[in-house]
């Protein structure tokens, strides 16, 4: 402890004259023993030259500890050099975090998108694609991945092609409708993914079985990006 500060300091405490400053370090007494001099109002006595004044209770520690009203440490305005310049910084701000993906997965109707055997879109299909255009706009985004499907009526390749042909044509119509070509992904999964499971099992009419397995005569369009 410096006995010269703590003498002028004493003299400040019977009523001597205190410089003023554009800022004052306010200091809350109810914190316990204080490291400074302070007045009736809680300010840190200061030199004219902005030098704080200690009192016999002043350390180091002591000066780290307590903190002005603004929750920054004495230290930081009376004695920088005993404290880590990094405790004095203001805290920088939370970073915003960045915005997740978001994933906004889109079956479209199967009795709207295709016939039996084709891949020709129906005016129906279209307007499902109109809508998925309009959502699509309101994202940023990042891949549009469009997967074909096909009944299991027919050789396995055959069906194969039938589901990328189907992929191909959602992609077409999308592009058409401002949709950027280079996020539209397509890929077929031929008749590997049914929806209907074995409820067609024990339909043996041609035209009834056609019927029972429209759902499996889909494209879905998964679209993938951040709001």
């Amino acid at each position: 402890m410096n006995p010269i500060r703590t003498l002028i300091a004493a003299a400040l405490v019977t009523g001597a004259s205190m410089a003023t400053f554009a800022q004052d370090i306010v200091v809350d007494a109810k914190q316990g023993d204080i490291p400074y001099v302070i007045d009736g109002r809680g300010v840190v006595a200061r030199s004219g030259t902005g030098l704080c004044w200690r009192t016999g209770y002043w350390t180091p520690a002591l000066a780290e500890q307590v903190k002005d009203t603004n929750g920054k440490p004495l230290a930081c305005s009376c004695d920088p050099e005993v404290i880590a310049k990094e405790k004095c910084e203001p805290p920088k701000p939370m970073a915003k975090p960045a915005p997740q993906p978001v994933s906004n997965k889109v079956k479209l109707s199967a009795d709207t998108l295709f016939d039996f055997d084709k891949a020709t879109l129906r005016p129906e299909g279209k307007r499902k694609l109109d809508e998925l255009a309009a959502q699509i706009k309101n994202i940023n985004v990042e891949v549009i991945l469009a997967v074909g499907h096909a009944d299991r009526i027919g050789s396995d390749a055959y069906n194969q092609k039938l589901s990328e042909r189907r992929a191909e044509a959602v992609k077409k119509y999308l592009v058409s409708q401002g949709v950027p070509m280079n996020r539209i992904y397509t890929e077929g999964k031929g008749e590997k993914m049914p929806v209907t499971g074995n409820k067609c099992d024990k339909i043996k009419e041609r035209k009834a079985l056609i019927a029972c397995l429209q759902p499996d005569r889909r494209v879905e369009v998964e679209v993938i990006g951040t709001k």
